[in-house]
């Protein structure tokens, strides 16, 4: 014990072990100067006490802190196949190039480059899957004429629609037709 310091129930050392331990705690987080806290012990029992204290402190790494789970990014889907009815398989062909400007039966304009195709009873503006069976190749076209008006053909295309699906050269071929759900 020290002479001259009153002795409030705090040890030999004047510091009670809990008040070592925390200065030790505050000098190993850069809290208090580590001369602070090794210059309150004066004899060797208190350095070594000291010293104990400091060794039984478990240093764990500071844990980033964590921040409240963010909602997971809505993942886009992608789109599905539109539901299909086959209307059957038949003969395609598409129009001439004379036809390109003239107006058809729902009263637009013909535009050989769109993809376009006349049916003789299929509502204007239905979307129509026309896929060759020969090559596999489809594509979708809106029908926006009547026709067509040579015996045994199903349908009839727009060049552009044609070049999709590999008629071009022959000028007709077999396909499959399937009317798109909107």
């Amino acid at each position: 014990m020290r002479t001259g310091t009153p002795n409030h129930g705090l040890g030999a050392t004047g510091l009670a072990p809990r008040g070592i331990k925390l200065m030790t705690l505050a000098a190993l987080f850069g809290l208090a100067p580590i001369a602070a806290s090794t210059a309150l012990a004066s004899d060797t029992t208190s350095t070594a006490a000291l010293e104990r204290s400091a060794a039984m402190v478990e240093i764990v790494p500071l844990q980033p802190a964590v921040s409240p789970a963010a909602p997971a990014p809505e993942i886009e889907q992608a789109p599905s196949a539109p539901q299909a009815t086959v209307l059957g398989r038949g003969s395609a062909s598409f129009y001439a190039t004379k036809f390109n400007g003239r107006r058809t039966a729902s009263g637009e304009r013909f535009d050989s480059d769109e993809l376009t195709a006349a049916h003789r009873t299929l509502p204007f503006g239905s979307r129509v899957r026309v896929t060759c069976v020969t090559t596999g190749k489809s594509v979708i076209v809106r029908i926006n004429d009547r026709g067509p008006f040579s015996a045994g053909r199903m349908i009839d295309v727009s060049r552009a629609a044609a070049r999709e699906l590999g008629l071009v050269a022959r000028g007709h071929g077999t396909v499959e037709i399937a009317l798109l759900d909107d």
